[in-house]
């Protein structure tokens, strides 16, 4: 079984590295030698009219040559914010953005772990051009044109044909293959080729959750599509900028799950992750588009894409992750794939900058008791420390928002030692009477039905003080969903009539 890598984010467009690519520039002449030699022997002569149109587009070639040398190296700190690309992609300055590395080293990576990957890849294509497998591995082309060259030397591949501008077509030889199957019985990845930890957890520090302090005009915005008091504002702010543990808590149906998904909208609204990570030879596969909505940048201009950005990384909003009675223990350790031989990231790896929200806490398969010791210390230090299957043990960062979602007392769920890690208790009471109405009147909005206050009277008075039913937040939604569907039935024209609301009322209590 053979592991695909993603598509690939600013690739380098195809017809641009040729032979100039592969040599560094050494005349002192600047970055067009024959040019500036012609130009000294003949001033009256416009540079190049002449000259070779063959030395014409390798004196080109020089000169891409020496904007890939040079491009990028203002700060390649690992894992470092560099500014000057921030502000050239229209991003806040100072904001975390990774940069293109210049070498393998400069990647932390070996030329044995690259050519992992690209024999792997080449053994799943049957075969490739040299732009598709740095593509496939998310390195400058220059890095991995080097290194297919030098495997062509030890006869690992082959040249199937000629490729546009000066690459090829490669494919395994006997030998190559041999070795690709060696590879790929450790580990049948061959996507991008992995961050270092270090890098990732420079890259959490510069876009944590601390780093952002949202404002009562960020809450509101982040929830623009719910009606919340500004007393539950209020006490959710402070909550929301300590970046650490948050209990909501009340009555089901008041909209605990809906707050929790939202909240993550208040701090920036991206951030970078690496696609996988590797760790002394094991490949955990971080990126998941399943919990992680990909964002990538508007796309260069041009033919040449001048922004040098590591393509092992991927823009993706800030994550919310939810999981709900389905948490298990395994969800928050590094599974290894047996089949494959990759490992996947837990839900807290994947949460990183933003929010992880326990569902319907107290109802998961996994024991209360169990979760808890699980995350007591992550909880109080912000690492966490994760066992990997070659039996190393890793710290990693454990920065996000842990939002726990009940509609149980926290008291009877939790003792006093967990609750003081949960600096924040937060609960989410019964609507008034008056936010019931403004409920009822955004939903007709959003349904294109009449409003009419006199139905809601009639509505409130039988079915809610005479019944002695409290209000809840999901009831105005669901009632008039199912009058919808009704008058949608019966091909009638959407409107609030008592009768509409004894139907559905009928049906919707029934049992409750």
């Amino acid at each position: 079984m053979t592991e695909k890598g993603f598509d690939s984010i600013g690739a380098i467009p195809r017809g641009v590295a040729t032979q100039g690519l592969r040599q560094p520039l050494r005349s002192p002449a600047g970055p067009y030698p024959e040019a500036s030699r012609q130009a000294q022997e003949n001033p009256s002569n416009p540079i190049g009219q002449e000259a070779d149109p063959d030395e014409k587009l390798n004196m080109l070639l020089e000169r891409i040559q020496q904007l890939t040398r040079q491009g990028g190296k203002g700060n390649r700190a690992a894992g470092t914010a560099n500014t000057e690309p921030a502000e050239k992609l229209g991003l806040s300055p100072g904001e975390f953005v990774p940069i293109e590395p210049s070498s393998f080293a400069e990647a932390q990576l070996t030329d044995t772990d690259v050519e992992a990957l690209a024999l792997k890849f080449l053994l799943a294509r049957g075969e490739a051009s040299g732009r598709e497998v740095a593509d496939q591995v998310k390195l400058p082309f220059v890095l991995v044109d080097e290194l297919l060259r030098r495997l062509k030397q030890e006869q690992v591949v082959v040249h199937r044909g000629a490729a546009p501008m000066n690459d090829f077509i490669y494919q395994l030889t006997e030998l190559g293959r041999e070795r690709a199957r060696r590879y790929a019985a450790h580990c049948t990845y061959y996507g991008s080729a992995p961050v270092s930890l270090k890098d990732y957890i420079a890259s959490v520090q510069a876009q944590s959750l601390s780093r952002q302090h949202p404002q009562p005009e960020d809450l509101r915005r982040a929830f623009s599509d719910l009606l919340v008091s500004e007393r539950i504002l209020h006490r959710l702010g402070p909550a929301v900028n300590s970046g650490r543990g948050l209990f909501l808590y009340g009555a089901a149906g008041n909209g605990k799950s809906s707050i929790a998904e939202r909240i993550t909208r208040a701090f920036g609204p991206t951030i970078w992750i690496p696609r996988a990570l590797g760790v002394d030879g094991e490949i955990i596969r971080l990126f998941d588009p399943v919990n992680h909505e990909e964002a990538p940048l508007e796309p260069g201009q041009g033919l040449w894409d001048g922004r040098k950005i590591d393509r092992r990384w991927v823009r993706i909003r800030r994550p919310t992750i939810i999981a709900g009675g389905e948490l298990t223990m395994s969800a928050l350790e590094v599974t290894l794939n047996t089949s494959t031989g990759i490992c996947e990231a837990p839900l807290q790896l994947k949460s990183n900058c933003g929010t992880l929200v326990i569902d319907d806490f107290g109802r998961q398969r996994v024991s209360i008791q169990e979760l808890l010791n699980r995350w007591i210390v992550p909880l109080e230090k912000r690492v966490d420390f994760l066992n990997l299957p070659n039996g190393k043990k890793i710290q990693v960062p454990f920065d996000q928002l842990i939002i726990f979602s009940t509609n149980l007392e926290p008291k009877s769920l939790v003792d006093e030692a967990f609750l003081r890690r949960i600096p924040y208790k937060i609960e989410i009471p019964d609507p008034t009477e008056e936010e019931f109405r403004a409920l009822f009147r955004r939903m007709a909005e959003q349904l294109g039905c009449p409003y009419r206050e006199e139905v809601i009277d009639y509505l409130i008075a039988k079915h809610y003080r005479a019944a002695g039913r409290p209000f809840r937040c999901c009831h105005p939604r669901d009632l008039m969903l199912q009058i919808a569907n009704y008058c949608t039935f019966t091909r009638q024209p959407l409107d609030m009539t008592p009768e509409y609301f004894d139907l559905a009322v009928e049906n919707y209590f029934s049992v409750m």
